[in-house]
């Protein structure tokens, strides 16, 4: 998947150039999704898709940057690293990711980006206890 396509979610993102605290911006990003997440869900219940363009943009970004910072990465827009080398994220996830942003107001979109999130929220959780007792060990 070109990286180039992850580049406009970002932009909205208004990210700074270097994020000083990963884990607290993640903590951050995770909450800001926790909303983002319950506005969505709102406006697919009542019916409402053709509405959640701009909140499915914010979601997607939030995922992508989630991905990059859960990886130790910058999720800078002049040096993106290929979704390729990106070790730890969820199974599939070129085909997942291209088919929610191909189509991005899809319930069926929106129910896989909540996938892709809890996921990858596992699969940093995961690093985080290793880390720690590989340092109480080391």
């Amino acid at each position: 998947m070109d990286k180039q396509i992850f580049v406009p979610f970002l932009e909205e993102m208004e990210l700074a150039t270097q994020i000083e605290n990963p884990d607290e911006a993640i903590s951050h990003l995770l909450a800001e999704w926790g909303q983002v997440k319950g506005e969505l869900e709102i406006l697919y219940r009542n019916r409402e898709q053709k509405t959640t363009l701009q909140g499915m943009k914010k979601g997607i970004g939030l995922f992508i940057l989630f991905l990059y910072l859960s990886n130790d990465s910058q999720a800078n827009l002049k040096e993106l690293e290929p979704i390729d080398f990106i070790e730890m994220k969820p199974v599939n996830l070129e085909e997942r990711l291209g088919f929610i942003i191909s189509r991005p107001t899809l319930f069926h979109s929106y129910r896989q980006l909540t996938e892709l999130m809890v996921e990858q929220e596992k699969l940093y959780a995961k690093k985080n206890i290793v880390k720690k007792r590989l340092s109480q060990n080391g």
